[in-house]
C-alpha cells in the first residue's frame, strides 16, 4: 500500500472546512470535550480505513457518548503509563524522561490507533501491534517525522486560527496511515 503524502494530509481538513468549526465545542466544558474526543476517535477510525477525503459530519450526542466511553476505557492504560513513567523517574529522573519519550514516540501512538479502531480496553494492551514499528522502523520513522512536520505547519498557522482545528483534527493522520498499511 502506498503511504499518505504530506500534501494530501495537509489538505484533509480543508476539503470540508465547515467541519473545522467543530473545534468550538471545546468551549462547552465536559460535554463538548467528550464530543470532541468521540469525534476525534471517528476521524482516526476513518484514517485507519484509508479515508482521507474530508472531515466527517459531527453527531454531537453520539460523539459525546463515544468520547465518554473511550475516556473510561482508556483509564487503565493511562494509569499504567503514569505508573511506569513514575517508577522510572523515581529510579533516575533522566532515565524516567527517556522512558517517557520512548513510550510517547514508539509505543503510545500505535497502541492509541489500535484502541481507537477496536474500542476495547484490551486493545490498548495489544503489544503485538508494536512489532510493526520495529519491523518497519524506517517507514514508522518517516511517518513520525511527517506527523511532527504537519504539527509544526499547523502550529505556524495558529496565527490565522485555522491551524488550531486543522492540527487538532489531523494529529494522528500519519500514524493511522502507518497502522493501516503495516498492522495485520
Amino acid at each position: 500500500m502506498k503511504a499518505l503524502e504530506f500534501g494530501a494530509a495537509f489538505k484533509y481538513p480543508f476539503n470540508r472546512p465547515v467541519a473545522m468549526w467543530n473545534i468550538l465545542w471545546v468551549f462547552l466544558p465536559v460535554l463538548g470535550w467528550f464530543a470532541l474526543l468521540g469525534y476525534g476517535v471517528r476521524i482516526v477510525q476513518g484514517f485507519a480505513k484509508g479515508d482521507f477525503k474530508e472531515l466527517p459530519v459531527m453527531n454531537f450526542s453520539d460523539d459525546m457518548s463515544l468520547g465518554f466511553m473511550m475516556l473510561l476505557k482508556g483509564l487503565p492504560f493511562a494509569i499504567a503509563f503514569m505508573f511506569v513513567t513514575y517508577f522510572f523517574r523515581e529510579v533516575d529522573m533522566m532515565l524516567g524522561g527517556l522512558v517517557e519519550m520512548f513510550l510517547s514516540l514508539f509505543v503510545v501512538p500505535l497502541l492509541a490507533i489500535n484502541f481507537f479502531k477496536k474500542q476495547t480496553v484490551a486493545s490498548f494492551f495489544e503489544f503485538k501491534v508494536l512489532n510493526a514499528v520495529f519491523k518497519h522502523f524506517g517507514d514508522y520513522f518517516v511517518a513520525l517525522l511527517k506527523s511532527i512536520g504537519l504539527g509544526l505547519t499547523f502550529l505556524l498557522m495558529w496565527v490565522i486560527l485555522v491551524g488550531i482545528p486543522a492540527g487538532a483534527f489531523t494529529q494522528n493522520i500519519f500514524m493511522a496511515d502507518f497502522y493501516r498499511r503495516r498492522v495485520k
